[in-house]
């Protein structure tokens, strides 16, 4: 989807969903969210994610995955959807580009709100949330793999899965280094919709935990088990 699409169904009506709905979100009190373990931003906001995987380390990445994965689910699963898949009340903000303009956006909403018609139909979170919980939040939004491309893999994780799971509690015939690899493999082709350079697919997560032991093989294949119900 290019900028000019992205940019007509964000910026006029932003947030449109069934008055009830939106009441509601907006009677909600935003939740605290726990940025333990985050660099630290600053009293001034930012401009760009600074936790991007372009610019962050791969531990402050995952970190921030975590921490902004709590605090949407928290806060802004309601309206926007689990795993940010809007069901069509509420922009789909896997769309919103991992750049300078999608942040810009991103941030401007998230610390002043919406309002229309005398109706808050997003809360302001900047103050009570603050800068971290922001951007966390951000990359966690950015890094949603795209449905199709989990699709297309399914099936391969399922076997992939059933394969780890039968190592549990014998791992003598298992190629670590090949699974891993496979696993890899399929993670660099799963792209985000926001053009974020790293997807946060279960692929992804499980070919990290690959070392060799046999509770790396159980704790990867919970992963991928959870993953993959999650995006039927």
């Amino acid at each position: 989807m290019g900028n000019k699409s992205i940019k007509a169904m964000l910026a006029g009506g932003i947030i449109v969903a069934t008055s009830t709905i939106l009441m509601a979100h907006g009677d909600v009190s935003p939740q605290p969210v726990d940025t333990a373990g985050l660099p630290e931003t600053g009293e001034e906001w930012l401009t760009e994610n600074p936790y991007r995987a372009e610019t962050a380390s791969q531990e402050v990445w995952l970190k921030a995955i975590e921490v902004g994965a709590s605090g949407y689910n928290q806060n802004c699963a309601r309206c926007h959807g689990l795993e940010v898949v809007s069901g069509g009340l509420a922009p789909d903000l896997r769309f919103l580009e991992a750049e300078e303009y999608g942040d810009e956006w991103f941030i401007e909403r998230f610390r002043t709100g919406y309002t229309q018609g005398g109706i808050t139909k997003m809360p302001a979170f900047g103050e009570l949330l603050g800068q971290d919980a922001a951007w966390a939040i951000r990359t966690y939004v950015e890094t949603r793999p795209d449905s199709d491309a989990m699709d297309e893999v399914s099936d391969e994780l399922k076997t992939i899965r059933d394969e780890l799971a039968g190592y549990g509690d014998d791992a003598s015939g298992a190629d670590p280094d090949a699974i891993k690899a496979r696993l890899s493999e399929i993670a660099q082709g799963i792209e985000t919709l926001s053009g974020a350079p790293v997807a946060d697919s279960v692929a992804y997560r499980a070919a990290n935990l690959i070392d060799g032991t046999p509770e790396a093989y159980k704790s990867a294949s919970e992963t991928l088990t959870i993953g993959l119900s999650a995006t039927q």
